[in-house]
């Protein structure tokens, strides 16, 4: 838990099982430990949250409360429970790692018991004020009795919060002794003396580390309590049976608000169903952070990277374990999902990301800020260049916002999305009045099946072969006639000139002219137009060596083009062909729309029994590697946040009159059931919402947990679009 300031105070939890050679400590979460399942089961955004975590054999539940109260934010309290769910033999001894560290700011001060047991910590915080941190002794799971443990300490100075883990680990030694009375004496590792990381030498430290470890026999209950100086009048401690009647407040609350916001109960799901989807929303709220630092951006006005401004960013991310940082198109999704449950702070997270924006309208599509952020990113990613887009998709959540958004809200915001927007106009328009082009598809053609086009947010998924200034995007001009749309209703309930922008949204929302730009006809469907071969293919190429004598280097895959490119519409069929419908810019008695359904129903093109995969299976790249080493990633998997746009589109068809109503009734009900179904079959399996899925099996793939755009299933399930 940290406080939303650039030099925040930290408190968290790692855990040890010991095991012969020292077992694995674990603390941020990481893909690599392999724990079968994680993540919040309850998270109200604010001020309660239960999470349980499987790690093999053991079971964790970790609970907060927040009590608010005086000028800092209140009090809040945290439980683990712990205990051990395999059978046979004695269960290993777990080490919990409760510590408070400072990053730059404020003081820590400890309190000690008999020099080995950290009892408490007082500080001051800028944020925080006075406060005291009390490091409760274990119980039985009951709460009451007491449980034997041994206790031991760390003093360190910090160099910074990314290197906790670190600073932890080196400096665990195992000469210490587990000794409850009357029971077997047992070797472990605790914290010992720190002597600085490799490295490291001549830092100035960055701030304190202070530890509290307490060394058990699960099961067992710990607390540990954090009371605000400036909070007067407490009832007492939120501790024991008070922090337990607070846990059962909020979590009949949550289950309360959930199926006000939702009614999933009175849609008939059951209850396993309505707890899926609780954890999906719970998983979210929980992955929401504040991140600060800057990013390193590439600008064609300057030779060499250069640093951004400073900045800070409220927001949810994809995936605790993976992307822990935002996202630019995957920011969009997730506050259509954050705005029905908290508008207020969804309204925060949208405001955030567009102070991110430069004097010219360009806003990162990567935030990558601080030293925690970068330890996730490997080194090519870190760069942000200023010519690359994303898609607009925070105005899909504006858009839901606007209705209850008070006026001041949309008038600060006002001129930030007139910059955004008219930026997007400037750089990234295409080779015709009202077409548009993805800038930043990759440089070096030849060593990609397809060259990827990372700025559309659809990576890999195929685009003409050659890039050239020539290319019309579908999926982007399509992105521009909702953004016209959005502007245009924000600038009228302001009373600012929407002229513009409505003409603007009439332009692109031309059914004739989407035909004449996009319609392809030799493929039935619409698509982008570029320089473009579809006689290409990977090859293995010997490379001759540098000099005589000398061995080969190792053969290269590159890409062999068998037919010369030329102007053309890009024969693939997938997500970005139903761009016209998914934002419904198809008219409901369009003669397109009939192709558009058919395809979407079409088993030898999108249809699975899972959702809409992402590229026609009949597509000459379905499920091709990009490179050697660039598994399909946008062709052919199913992901969610496109089968959400397109049943939102397909409740809008089925909602108006038009000749195709029926049939996109028909299609929205049974796309409807294959998606929620598999989500909720393979999160009941796995444990986890997943980054896409499978069209052939439906099992989850990428990494995981992905709370972020899946999450939308919530949305789905409640058919709140």
């Amino acid at each position: 838990m940290k406080t939303r300031s650039p030099r925040s105070l930290v408190t968290g939890l790692m855990w040890l099982q010991q095991r012969e050679g020292g077992g694995s400590l674990r603390h941020t979460c990481e893909q690599s430990d392999g724990l079968s399942r994680y993540g919040w089961l309850m998270h109200d955004g604010e001020n309660f949250g239960v999470q349980e975590i499987r790690d093999g054999d053991l079971l964790l539940k970790t609970e907060f409360v927040k009590r608010p109260g005086g000028e800092h934010g209140g009090d809040w309290s945290w439980r683990v429970t712990a205990r051990m769910e395999g059978s046979g033999g004695p269960a290993p001894l777990l080490s919990l790692f409760f510590y408070i560290a400072t990053d730059g700011q404020g003081t820590l001060q400890p309190q000690l018991e008999n020099g080995t047991r950290l009892a408490a910590v007082t500080g001051t915080a800028e944020e925080l004020g006075h406060f005291t941190l009390t490091f409760l002794r274990p119980t039985a799971e009951n709460g009451e009795d007491p449980k034997y443990a041994s206790y031991n300490f760390l003093d360190a100075a910090s160099p910074g919060l990314h290197r906790l883990t670190e600073v932890v680990r080196s400096s665990l030694s195992n000469r210490f002794i587990f000794a409850p009375p009357g029971r077997p004496r047992r070797r472990f590792f605790a914290v010992d003396a720190f002597r600085g990381l490799p490295g490291a030498a001549g830092e100035p430290p960055r701030g304190r580390l202070l530890l509290h470890q307490v060394t058990l026999e699960p099961p067992a209950t710990v607390e540990v309590t954090f009371e605000s100086g400036s909070a007067s009048g407490r009832p007492g401690r939120l501790s024991g049976r008070a922090l337990s009647s607070a846990l059962s407040r909020h979590a009949a609350e949550f289950e309360r608000r959930f199926e006000e916001t939702f009614g999933l109960g009175r849609k008939g799901f059951p209850p396993p169903q309505r707890r899926f989807a609780q954890a999906a929303l719970s998983d979210m709220l929980g992955g929401v952070g504040y991140f600060h630092g800057r990013s390193l951006v590439r600008s064609p006005l300057q030779e060499r990277p250069v640093p951004g401004p400073e900045a800070a960013l409220f927001t949810a991310v994809p995936s605790r374990s993976f992307f822990p940082r935002g996202f630019l198109w995957d920011e969009g999704f997730h506050q259509l999902l954050l705005a029905r449950w908290a508008p207020a702070l969804s309204r925060e997270a949208i405001a955030h990301w567009l102070d991110l924006m430069n004097a010219e309208g360009w806003i990162p599509r990567e935030q990558i800020l601080g030293e925690e952020a970068r330890a996730k990113v490997p080194p090519e990613f870190l760069l942000q260049l200023s010519e690359m887009a994303n898609p607009p998709t925070l105005l899909l959540a504006l858009q839901r916002l606007l209705p209850d958004a008070p006026p001041p809200y949309l008038r600060r915001l006002f001129p930030r999305l007139r910059a955004w927007y008219d930026w997007y106009n400037r750089t990234q328009a295409g080779p015709l009045p009202f077409t548009f082009r993805w800038r930043g598809r990759d440089p070096q053609p030849e060593r990609f099946l397809n060259p990827k086009t990372l700025a559309s947010g659809l990576d890999d998924y195929p685009r003409a072969s050659h890039p050239s200034p020539e290319e019309r995007h579908l999926d982007l001009r399509c992105w521009m006639a909702l953004a016209s749309r959005v502007l245009a209703e924000v600038a009228e309930r302001l009373g600012e000139p929407a002229g513009p922008y409505r003409e603007m949204e009439r332009a692109l929302s031309d059914n004739g002219l989407l035909d004449r730009l996009h319609w392809a006809p030799e493929l039935g469907a619409f698509a982008d137009y570029g320089n473009h071969s579809a006689a290409v293919a990977l090859r293995w190429r010997r490379v001759t060596p540098a000099a005589p004598g000398r061995p080969p280097p190792d053969p290269q895959l590159v890409r062999e083009v068998r037919e010369a490119p030329r102007p053309q519409f890009v024969g693939a069929l997938g997500y970005v062909s139903l761009f016209p419908l998914l934002l419904q810019l198809l008219r409901p008695d369009s003669p397109r729309l009939p192709a558009m359904l058919a395809a979407m129903r079409s088993e030898r093109q999108l249809w699975t029994p899972f959702g809409l995969r992402s590229l026609a299976r009949d597509s000459p790249l379905y499920m091709q590697r990009n490179t050697e080493h660039d598994p399909p990633y946008w062709r052919g998997s199913v992901w969610v946040n496109i089968n959400y746009l397109a049943l939102r589109a397909l409740h809008g068809y089925a909602s108006v009159e038009g000749p195709q109503r029926e049939r996109a009734a028909e299609l929205y009900h049974e796309l409807r059931h294959n998606l929620v179904a598999n989500l909720y079959r393979q999160h009941a399996e796995s444990g986890f919402l997943w980054e896409h899925y499978s069209d052939g099996t439906g099992r989850g793939q990428g990494c995981h947990p992905f709370a972020g755009w899946s999450a939308l299933v919530v949305l789905v399930m409640a058919e709140d679009y």
